[in-house]
């Protein structure tokens, strides 16, 4: 099914501040990550989500219309607070303790605006852990037709292999890594196998891949595959939103239209870019300048 790239981008599920060690507090979530970048590319996508009454969700509501971007489908909660994860490093890598009953898992359908059709959606699976944002998710998916794109976050306890499986069926492309991979689709000699499984079980137009310090992968419904490294020399201050960060430029990609090799190119330079930044979200516009700058060279 043919989509409009000229309607501006909805995305949706959770937005919170991720919390580390050290004190420090950062906007995220992999959903408002996205959001963020794609704002950053200019093309003023529509955050569909939910925020507690409280000091946090002001802050979040503040910063979105500090960087210009609509708040028309953010909501707020009189009873939810706004979501948090604890965030904890070990040799580099991050592990989360995802707080239940926040905010954003009680997205309300009945308070959705009106928004436009036949473009592209952005959401992950932890947004449909909870039954009232699941409800408005699908409420979205059946009414606007879009053009779905599906980043599979797997975090226990909070998903299930026949859940992940229906955000799947009626996706257009989706997005996940090694592990997430071998989760879902166990049977398989290899990483690409399992890959075209997915694909095949799901109809999926393209499967991207993420795999570490590895690069990644995409995969075609026709059976085209291109690979991406990444450069020798990658600064890590840390890996919190790389796998976002390389969403949202797959994302732009798909927009603009850009051939599958140079997307992922793209998307592994803006990743190795953000894991050279404290957190997910990045503030400074020159960042985003210079990447776009980059890309039409």
């Amino acid at each position: 099914m043919a989509f409009d790239p000229s309607v501006a981008p909805l995305v949706f599920g959770e937005v919170l501040f991720d919390r580390f060690p050290d004190g420090a507090e950062v906007l995220g979530g992999a959903p408002f990550n996205v959001a963020w970048h794609l704002q950053g590319f200019d093309l003023t996508p529509v955050f569909v989500s939910r925020v507690g009454e409280d000091p946090l969700g002001r802050r979040i509501a503040a910063a979105m219309r500090d960087r210009g971007m609509t708040t028309e489908a953010l909501q707020t909660d009189p009873r939810y607070p706004t979501g948090t994860v604890e965030v904890r490093l070990q040799g580099g890598e991050p592990s989360y303790d995802i707080v239940a009953e926040r905010a954003y898992d009680h997205i309300d359908v009945d308070a959705l605006p009106e928004l436009a059709g036949r473009g592209l959606l952005y959401h992950g699976s932890l947004a449909a852990r909870a039954p009232g944002s699941a409800a408005a998710l699908s409420h979205l998916r059946e009414r606007l037709s879009p053009a779905t794109f599906v980043d599979v976050n797997l975090r226990d306890p909070w998903w299930s292999r026949a859940r992940v499986g229906a955000l799947l069926d009626g996706a257009r492309w989706a997005k996940l890594n090694a592990d997430e991979l071998a989760l879902l689709v166990p049977e398989g000699a290899d990483i690409e196998q399992r890959a075209r499984r997915l694909v095949q079980r799901h109809g999926l137009e393209i499967l991207f891949a993420t795999l570490g310090a590895k690069g990644a992968f995409a995969l075609t419904r026709d059976g085209d595959i291109a690979h991406v490294a990444p450069a020798a020399q990658v600064e890590v201050v840390d890996v919190v939103g790389a796998g976002d960060g390389f969403a949202s430029v797959l994302i732009l990609g798909l927009l603009r239209g850009w051939l599958l090799g140079e997307t992922l190119e793209r998307a592994q330079t803006f990743a190795s870019a953000i894991v050279g930044q404290r957190g997910a979200t990045i503030a400074e516009p020159v960042f985003y300048t210079r990447f776009l700058e980059a890309c039409a060279r």
